[in-house]
């Protein structure tokens, strides 16, 4: 269940409640903390922390707060903090109930929304988890207000991704707003955010983030049918991976060279690839159009590494059946389609 909020006071806990929230939005944690809260625990909310060993230091923190099974794990902070925290809930003493206060875009349009938490292994993108939901997404436009330049387009890239799927409509509005606005190099715009849905929340100091709260609750809507349709990525939530297979050989390689590419970019030119294989396989014309969409709002779209050095982690994707990995592609804005392939095959039609 998502439900908007105009104020992190609104955050219901449970009777019993234990708080996991990323170090960076301690401000935001504070505003949550009750009278029911036994404990909680800041995390450092990198990739690199994204492991086994900071879920079971959530899950020392928890026995040692004394919580029990009828308590509740509440995770603040960006997708990280509702992977690593959703995840530790899922095992602690067999599984304890958790609520997500997404506290960036891409957490509150993507990661926050659906259940999946999990972990990385030597640099492999959530090779170990679980698919548990949490009882409320909390989404509160506030968040945003702080909110640097560089999250916002990283949430901006899951959002347009969500809209390719679904939603052309949405996808060609939000592409105009954005060349306009993102070009300015800001991250808020002046104006309350109830003019922009009735209604709707009103961020704190009068401004509004950069990004709808309209646009942001379609993004949500989107993700969260397709999840109640399909909660454990039998059949069609899988098109929510739009990108993926590619932008996580982007990250593993990224993450062995020592550079610095978020989640967001990689998506962002993973898209753009995939748009180009369905190009080829089904003579469309996509990828010079999303190519410059996603330029003009100011994503990268150029993979900066020979697409042959993607391809050992695009194997081991957990998408994959055998030698093939399905791969989510565009016949057209709002038509996915799935293609079964080898990623070295990928790549060869790529390389055409």
């Amino acid at each position: 269940m998502i439900k908007e909020i105009s104020s992190f006071s609104e955050v219901k806990l449970a009777d019993e409640a234990f708080v996991v929230y990323d170090a960076n939005v301690a401000w935001i944690a504070e505003q949550i903390m009750g009278p029911g809260v036994v404990g909680a625990i800041a995390i450092d909310a990198t990739e690199e922390n994204k492991t086994m060993d900071t879920v079971l230091l959530i899950c020392r923190s928890m026995m040692e707060a004394g919580l029990s099974r009828s308590g509740e794990v509440v995770c603040v902070g960006g997708g990280i903090t509702s992977d690593i925290g959703g995840f530790a809930a899922s095992i602690y003493k067999r599984g304890v109930s958790y609520v997500n206060v997404p506290t960036t875009l891409l957490a509150q349009v993507d990661a926050g929304i659906g259940g999946k938490c999990g972990v990385n292994v030597d640099g492999l993108k959530n090779m170990l988890g679980v698919i548990v939901q949490p009882r409320v997404t909390y989404i509160c436009a506030d968040a945003l207000r702080t909110l640097p330049r560089r999250e916002m387009l990283c949430g901006v890239a899951e959002m347009m991704k969500t809209f390719l799927i679904a939603d052309s409509t949405a996808y060609e509005e939000f592409c105009r707003r954005g060349v306009s606005v993102f070009a300015q190099g800001r991250t808020e715009v002046p104006g309350p955010c109830a003019s922009e849905v009735p209604g709707g929340p009103i961020c704190a100091q009068g401004v509004a983030p950069l990004v709808r709260p309209c646009a942001i609750k379609r993004a949500a809507e989107i993700k969260s049918g397709i999840v109640e349709e399909d909660p454990y990525e039998k059949g069609k939530r899988a098109v929510l991976n739009l990108g993926h297979t590619f932008a996580h050989g982007i990250e593993a390689v990224a993450a062995q060279r020592g550079d610095d590419i978020a989640h967001g970019e990689a998506v962002a030119m993973g898209i753009v690839l995939a748009a180009r294989l369905g190009d080829r396989l089904y003579g469309t014309a996509l990828e010079p159009r999303i190519a410059g969409d996603f330029e003009r709002i100011g994503l990268p779209v150029k993979c900066p590494y020979a697409l042959e050095e993607l391809v050992p982690a695009m194997c081991k994707d957990k998408k994959g059946a055998g030698e093939k990995v399905k791969f989510v592609l565009l016949e057209d804005i709002g038509k996915p389609k799935f293609e079964m392939l080898a990623p070295s095959e990928a790549v060869e039609i790529l390389s055409r």
